[in-house]
């Protein structure tokens, strides 16, 4: 039997490259000898500090301490997302982390709720779901009992530090360097790095955490690129932090404009801001002075622009590379995946890790997976853009009417005919999340699941009302979310500025 490869070099560092160090040392253990290699000279994108739940279940695996995480990040919680002028201008709706409604096995609830509107039920499909309840009243609470669906707005270079001390216990050696040159063997494969200082660190196996540009995946393994920017316009945002003006709200708020969308992350210690943007419908000058202008603090940071262009490597795993993050493609920031992708990343590299001699298998195995996942995002994503009913600029104008992949068509074409939102095997987003934004943008079922006539008006109305009442009560009980930052996990400052 020959050993696994055991030499891991993580070239970058950055979230991407901190999360798979911490992800392989304590999970892998004495499987690997892992070397993260990052140059302090050069910068992070910093931007991702918004995320959805699986970073829960991945801090569990790694046995990390929520209060510690949050302290360290000056994080709040995060119950969705609000978009606002997405379906159409002066409209809103909340896609939220929770399940909605009382779950049948023949129907799922958004036919009965279908069917309680046409019988003249007032009131919206958010209305009967627990989290999205809690933030639109601005409450949280959890506990070892809870069952609440949440995830995090964090502070992206605080989390980096976090995680990098995180590490210091666990055996990773940390090399401050500027990549020069990546070496390969005589059959392709990258045999090494060599550092600007001349330093040359050997490998068995490489992850490329270099970012867009994907050094070691794409300038030296040359995998391709596939561009989504067809479908996905966007390709620019600028992005500035602020002071806080208000109590940090449970939720991120995506305000939809003329050429692009506007972040709001609120933090323990200051808000994230960010006009996301097509350059074909919008400058960077205009961009900067819309963001500026709608801003609600005073700016702590300068605005900065940042390029990208959505899309996937054609392989993230190729010869004995794993592209993670930013190189390994991008979908837009629009729904909070990209954290999510990169622990999806390297949670499917450590089960299909190689145990030496020929292992194609495992790679075309983890790149089919990988490209599913990425697609199924990305369709959800497009969503957001082309089932609006906004035609004043001709950014939403293209997006309305352009043709959409035909797997996502075949899903809005099932929603609009049948009202059926289905999560498919592995699927990150749920049925809810394709319900709630559908309708939230404004795509009426023209029929629902005929096992909702099956009730009377007044048991239809009787089980509505208990459900919307069930949801009214739980949330009742819930502190502010801001009171409950301040005794669970706010930072020094944030507790020394409450009192």
């Amino acid at each position: 039997m020959t050993t696994p490869p055991k030499q891991i070099v993580i070239a970058g560092g950055g979230t991407a490259g901190w999360i798979a160090a911490v992800a392989l040392a304590r999970k892998m253990g004495p499987l690997v000898n892992i070397r993260l290699v990052e140059s302090s000279t050069i910068g992070t994108i910093g931007v991702g500090e918004a995320t959805i739940p699986p970073l829960r279940t991945f801090h569990k695996l790694l046995q990390i301490d929520e209060q510690a995480f949050m302290r360290a990040t000056a994080a709040t919680f995060k119950l969705g997302i609000r978009f606002e002028n997405w379906g159409r201008i002066g409209e809103q709706y909340i896609h939220s982390f929770g399940m909605t409604g009382q779950q049948s096995w023949l129907a799922e609830f958004v036919h009965f709720y279908l069917s309680a509107k046409a019988r003249g039920l007032e009131g919206d499909y958010g209305d009967y779901c627990f989290e999205l309840e809690a933030a639109r009243q601005h409450k949280f609470a959890t506990s070892a009992q809870s069952n609440i669906q949440y995830a995090y707005h964090l502070d992206a270079g605080n989390y980096v530090a976090f995680l990098k001390r995180f590490c210091s216990n666990l055996g990773v050696t940390h090399c401050d360097g500027v990549i020069s040159q990546v070496l390969q063997h005589d059959n392709g494969d990258i045999k090494a790095l060599r550092l600007a200082s001349g330093e040359l660190i050997e490998g068995d196996f490489f992850i490329d955490c270099t970012g867009f540009k994907g050094l070691l995946i794409e300038e030296t393994l040359h995998t391709g690129y596939e561009d989504w920017s067809h479908w996905l316009l966007c390709d620019s945002a600028c992005a500035v932090q602020t002071t806080s003006t208000e109590p940090a709200a449970p939720f991120t708020r995506s305000a939809a404009h003329h050429a692009g969308w506007q972040w709001e992350i609120p933090l323990q210690h200051r808000t994230g801001n960010g006009n996301v943007y097509s350059s074909a419908f919008m400058d960077d000058n205009e961009a900067s002075e819309q963001l500026m202008q709608n801003v609600k603090g005073e700016a702590i940071t300068t605005p900065r622009t940042l390029r990208f262009k959505t899309g996937r490597r054609n392989k993230a795993w190729h010869r004995n590379c794993l592209a993670l993050g930013l190189a390994s493609g991008f979908v837009e920031p629009l729904e909070s995946t990209s954290i999510h992708l990169v622990i999806m990343g390297i949670t499917r590299f450590m089960q299909l890790f190689p145990h030496g001699g020929n292992y194609q298998a495992l790679t075309d195995e983890y790149n089919q997976q990988t490209q599913l996942e990425l697609e199924r995002i990305r369709d959800f994503i497009i969503l957001h853009y082309h089932v609006t009913q906004r035609d004043d600029s001709p950014f939403w104008e293209h997006c309305k009417n352009m043709t959409v992949p035909d797997s996502l068509q075949t899903r809005i074409a099932l929603f609009k005919e049948q009202a059926h939102a289905f999560q498919k095997q592995n699927e990150l987003f749920r049925v809810d999340s394709w319900a709630q934004v559908m309708l939230g943008q404004g795509v009426t079922p023209d029929y629902h699941h005929p096992a909702a006539a099956m009730l009377s008006d007044a048991q239809l109305n009787q089980s509505m009302q208990q459900q919307r009442q069930r949801v009214l009560q739980a949330v009742a009980q819930l502190p502010a979310h801001e009171d409950f930052i301040r005794r669970y996990c706010a930072t020094p400052q944030k507790a020394e500025a409450l009192l």
